[in-house]
């Protein structure tokens, strides 16, 4: 679920703002990392990136010819969030439909459960659709929250996130 990666980018810095002083430098270099990793969302090999948990080194600036930009190869640490197949996740149901209900996990959107993988579950047309089980009583509706186990992933690289079938097939799966 949570990954703590080391990464290696290169950060460039406009001319104008170097300064002499290398404090200034170095903020401005850690401004400009936390720009571009904010920017860049989610990855298919490391999931979503959630945050910067520690700048290792910044190494020395390679100055660009024709801009006069300093290009600064740095290398950080940060934490990122990936769901992987047969996990057992949590999530909160957003959306429920006839064939089957959307949840939300951490930055994940899409988590679908389809109604053929909850067998003992029977859609239910009312004020407030829901699925119930008959034999306990328990009922998926919408703001639950569900313990599921993920069948499949999929990146989507033009929107940057990432889609998932989960089930609820197996032992202390269901409503939470």
């Amino acid at each position: 679920m949570f990954l703590k990666v080391q990464l290696n980018w290169n950060v460039v810095i406009p001319a104008e703002n170097l300064d002499i002083k290398g404090l200034m430098l170095q903020k401005a270099i850690l401004v400009r990392l936390l720009d571009d990793f904010s920017s860049k969302k989610a990855t298919k090999d490391l999931g979503y990136l959630l945050c910067v948990t520690t700048l290792d080194k910044i190494g020395e600036g390679k100055v660009r010819e024709h801009s006069g930009d300093v290009l600064f190869p740095v290398t950080f640490t940060c934490l990122s969030f990936k769901v992987f197949r047969g996990e057992v996740i949590e999530g909160v149901v957003h959306k429920i439909l006839k064939h089957g209900v959307f949840l939300r996990c951490g930055p994940i959107e899409n988590l679908y459960l389809s109604n053929q993988k909850m067998s003992d579950y029977q859609y239910q047309i009312a004020e407030n659709p829901c699925f119930l089980n008959s034999k306990t009583g328990s009922r998926i509706e919408k703001d639950a929250t569900l313990r599921c186990i993920v069948i499949g992933v999929k990146y989507m690289e033009a929107q940057k996130e990432f889609q998932a079938v989960v089930g609820l097939e197996g032992d202390y799966l269901g409503p939470v």
